[in-house]
């Protein structure tokens, strides 16, 4: 079974949305957070493109990921800049803390990563079952506007110490059932012209409708659910291309 986010693809994912770099996103889950005085969790903490200016900015966001080598460059990131966060291995759908959060973020489509059904839910009950009362889940979708199959696509990075790593993309299946994707990706590291390593990734994307999900948020317990287009807060979205986001509210009494 391949992997997503292994050695190569990590680096990559480094190099591409390094530290400091906002797609309005940051900015956008800064003011959103504004306030938070209690704890926050970023499941699919990544690399640490949102936690690190989180944490800059004050507040107290802790995470984790099922990608050991995306925590190891995300515990760099952050002791670089002397930060020291709870960061820890794990999964959405296994989540089961003896903690209670303010607020929960997913950025970046993270979520779309549980691609089966099933398994979605249940992150979606945990995340509820870890939110304290009056605590808001913010949490980031896009939809599939290419549904191609294997049509190729390719991207290339150039690394600090001059290697370069190429990226050929496609998609090899279009669930239509089930609302799902899989890509293979390949990922190449050259050196002096030289192949030095190679990696390739099993990359499944799940999709839903933009009210699919909220009642879906309903369904799990979620209450005051704002849709938001671009991080643009309670702007609807218009087109495909947009990211979209989803705030919800946890009333328990």
């Amino acid at each position: 079974m391949l992997g997503y986010y292994s050695k190569l693809s990590s680096e990559v994912y480094n190099l591409d949305k390094y530290i400091g770099r906002s797609f309005g996103d940051v900015e956008f889950y800064q003011a959103r957070l504004e306030g938070c005085k209690g704890p926050i969790l970023e499941p699919g903490v990544g690399t640490g493109r949102i936690l690190v200016p989180l944490l800059e900015y004050g507040l107290d966001v802790e995470g984790f990921d099922v990608s050991t080598e995306m925590l190891e460059i995300c515990q760099d990131n952050c002791e670089q800049r002397g930060l020291k966060p709870i960061l820890y291995q794990g999964k959405m759908e296994d989540l089961n803390l003896n903690k209670a959060y303010e607020a929960i973020i997913v950025p970046t489509g993270t979520f779309l990563l549980l691609h089966k059904r099933e398994e979605s839910i249940q992150a979606l009950k945990n995340f509820h079952r870890h939110l304290v009362d009056g605590g808001k889940l913010i949490i980031d979708i896009f939809m599939q506007s290419d549904l191609t199959i294997d049509q190729v696509s390719t991207r290339t990075w150039e690394t600090e110490n001059g290697d370069w790593i190429t990226l050929e993309t496609k998609i090899v299946e279009v669930d239509y059932i089930n609302q799902y994707t899989v890509s293979h990706n390949r990922y190449e590291k050259w050196r002096d012209g030289i192949l030095v390593q190679t990696e390739l990734e099993r990359f499944p994307i799940r999709w839903y409708g933009i009210e699919e999900f909220k009642l879906l948020l309903e369904s799990v317990g979620f209450k005051d659910i704002v849709i938001s287009a671009n991080y643009y807060y309670g702007e609807y979205p218009t087109n495909l291309e947009q990211t979209i986001t989803f705030e919800a509210i946890v009333h328990k009494k």
